[in-house]
């Protein structure tokens, strides 16, 4: 081997190293800025998530244009059926797990090999505020774990009612109607604190696909599981208020 091809060699192989390291002290950095914002959410309210700045500018687009509806309430005044509902619907085991399910996700992982494609996420609560918080909806291995990082950092930094809260407060319920406030106001010109057990548990029956059933409000799916959330909404734990 030449000593000029030796030399060529060993300029790569350092590149590659640089590269590496410089990506290494990217990706710490990125969960240094997310941990940063999460401890700061121990006593700050976000009035805003990435999920949220981005369907704001998607409404933007259309005609006429729409802006996004959110009102943070305390936890305090949410009604306990809302906190009931969506852990009844969207993650029963809330309170027991550490903001991972690592069954689901086994499970999700089987059915998107069978499908083909990401079909399915085996989200928490904690991860889907992770997502709404920092992230995109679009669905990539990359992204999910990076959600799963960042539901780590959720619930080491905050409580289980901190989380709830956020969650209830950020997550979207219909076009543009952002957290449990604007979502009683929008569907039942209440608040959120008069809330009924139906009312409840229809809203989080509609949350994998809000946007959907804000036009279709009437559909016999979300109607039948609007009454099996409402059983099981008595059996499930929330965190004290």
């Amino acid at each position: 081997m030449s000593e000029s091809s030796s030399n060529r060699r060993f300029s790569v192989w350092v590149l590659f190293k640089r590269v590496v390291l410089f990506l290494l002290i990217g990706i710490v950095l990125l969960q240094a800025y997310f941990w940063v914002q999460i401890v700061a959410f121990r006593w700050i309210d976000p009035h805003s998530s990435a999920f949220m700045r981005s369907q704001a500018l998607q409404l933007l687009k259309i005609e006429p244009p729409k802006s996004v509806r959110q009102t943070w309430v305390p936890y305090e005044q949410i009604s306990v059926h809302a906190k009931r509902a969506v852990i009844a619907a969207e993650d029963t085991g809330f309170m027991q797990h550490h903001g991972i399910e690592w069954e689901a996700i086994e499970r999700a992982l089987k059915v998107n090999r069978q499908a083909g494609e990401i079909f399915q996420g085996g989200s928490t609560i904690t991860m889907q505020l992770a997502k709404n918080l920092f992230l995109s909806s679009d669905r990539s291995y990359l992204r999910k774990a990076q959600e799963v990082v960042i539901a780590w950092m959720l619930e080491l930094t905050l409580s289980k009612q901190r989380i709830l809260d956020l969650y209830l407060n950020l997550v979207e319920f219909g076009e543009g109607v952002f957290g449990i406030e604007a979502a009683a106001q929008h569907y039942y010109k209440r608040s959120a604190s008069q809330l009924t057990s139906r009312q409840a548990a229809w809203l989080a029956s509609i949350l994998p696909a809000p946007r959907r059933y804000d036009k279709q409000r009437q559909s016999n799916w979300i109607n039948r599981k609007t009454g099996i959330v409402q059983k099981r909404m008595n059996q499930v734990q929330i965190p004290d208020s």
